[in-house]
């Protein structure tokens, strides 16, 4: 049987590249993890104590390391990240190598646009107003936005790079990516979306 993985990415806040590594679920359960940079400027840890993981993250954004605590099914189940405690925008990301591998991709055009000093309300306005204008579509349809909970309370967030689908009654979340030809193309060919409700 293979044995499940899961990636762990970031930004390394001194030389500024994407850093990424993959660790068994049987490793981070028995050992959790370290996940260090070749510059070896900075290292990612998940320690963890019987309960939960206790993550020391470089932040790639505003350049110190940002403590979390997480539960085990966030770090071994689905796609996490966690965020910049100062510019509330994702630094690290946990889940299938794909996905980790896509956001690594978006952080380090942000990351290097922050840099040069464009500060844009949105990574690409474009993009952007595309997505929302796509998410009023399926807003309009009977049943396009819904919660697994039951909900049809859905209310959105507007970040930088991305749009976040609340659930009013439960307060589920489903992040829609919008920051790339990609994420549009994504959206683009969905009817309805559903968050995954919370019990």
């Amino acid at each position: 049987m293979r044995e499940e993985m899961r990636s762990f990415g970031y930004l390394c806040p001194s030389c500024k590249k994407t850093v990424q590594a993959a660790r068994s679920v049987f490793a981070l359960e028995a050992a959790g993890a370290e996940v260090e940079c070749s510059c070896g400027g900075s290292v990612l840890r998940a320690v963890f104590d019987g309960e939960r993981y206790h993550m020391q993250v470089p932040c790639g954004i505003c350049g110190e390391t940002h403590s979390a605590r997480c539960m085990p099914s966030q770090l071994l189940e689905g796609a996490s990240a966690l965020a910049c405690v100062k510019t509330k925008q994702f630094c690290c990301f946990i889940g299938p190598e794909g996905a980790v591998e896509k956001n690594l991709r978006e952080l380090a055009v942000l990351a290097e646009k922050e840099q040069r000093g464009e500060s844009e309300a949105f990574l690409d306005s474009v993009i952007m107003y595309e997505v929302l204008s796509e998410l009023r579509d399926i807003a309009a349809r009977p049943d396009g936005l819904s919660c697994g909970c039951g909900s049809k309370g859905i209310r959105m967030e507007v970040r930088r790079s991305a749009v976040d689908l609340i659930c009013a009654e439960c307060g589920a979340k489903l992040r829609i990516p919008a920051a790339a030809d990609q994420d549009l193309d994504d959206l683009c060919c969905r009817m309805k979306l559903v968050l995954p409700g919370r019990p």
